[in-house]
């Protein structure tokens, strides 16, 4: 690597909060197929490796924060979050955030054609990163680095219902834990027809009620079930 180069992965290990050992795994992780393909000469190897291993090491990771996060999740819930946060999507904003496609070293094709904001590619350079630095400083530095980096995501993506069916997730921790199913029933209906607002009512048996306020039922109930869950969460 010559020197411009060690200077930009340096700017962008001080931009992830992260100080690489050996920086070249950074490099490598940052190296798209079609750079070392059309650069054989340099005997270039791709990032490809490093995606395999920073998918498992982020499943990993993902799957111990969830675990301490919430004690009373049953295996079926830990299973849609974790699938709610590990994927393409999440991803690639987190790359976008750290600009890491200003890094990336690609061919010329993929590079005129916009591979830069691929979100597919985004992708699996932030998988590749973790990988890289999984090698570069074992597990425990990974998972601080992960907890650190996803945290604010983590808590969007957990109050969102784009991501979340807190329906599915609350009948699943109250089946586990009391044996019951939620029961759904609208408190009040309030506005003319083409713009009404509805109160949902969520109960388990007698041991936790909460309502939801929606502009359709779906909406409502989804309210009432999450605050639900913090509330099985907090007990």
């Amino acid at each position: 690597m010559d020197k411009e180069r060690i200077d930009s992965l340096e700017e962008l290990s001080e931009r992830l909060s992260y100080t690489f050992n050996d920086i070249t795994l950074l490099d490598l992780s940052l190296t798209h197929s079609s750079y070392a393909n059309e650069n054989p000469d340099l005997a270039q190897e791709n990032n490809e490796r490093l995606e395999f291993l920073g998918d498992a090491v982020l499943q990993l990771c993902i799957s111990d924060i969830l675990i301490k996060r919430f004690p009373d999740y049953a295996e079926g819930q830990l299973s849609k979050v974790r699938a709610a946060m590990v994927n393409e999507h999440p991803l690639a904003g987190l790359a976008r955030e750290y600009r890491i496609g200003d890094y990336l070293l690609l061919g010329r094709g993929e590079d005129h054609s916009g591979g830069r904001e691929k979100d597919s590619l985004l992708g699996d350079a932030v998988e590749a990163i973790l990988g890289a630095i999984y090698l570069d400083g074992g597990y425990e530095e990974t998972l601080l680095f992960i907890g650190a980096t996803f945290q604010s995501l983590v808590n969007e993506w957990l109050e969102s219902p784009i991501y979340l069916d807190y329906k599915s997730l609350l009948q699943e921790a109250s089946q586990g834990r009391f044996k019951l199913m939620p029961q759904y029933r609208i408190a009040s209906a309030s506005g003319p027809d083409h713009d009404k607002t509805f109160e949902i009512e969520a109960t388990i048996g007698d041991i936790i009620s909460t309502t939801g306020i929606g502009k359709n039922k779906k909406e409502a109930e989804q309210k009432a079930a999450r605050k639900a869950l913090q509330k099985l969460e907090a007990m």
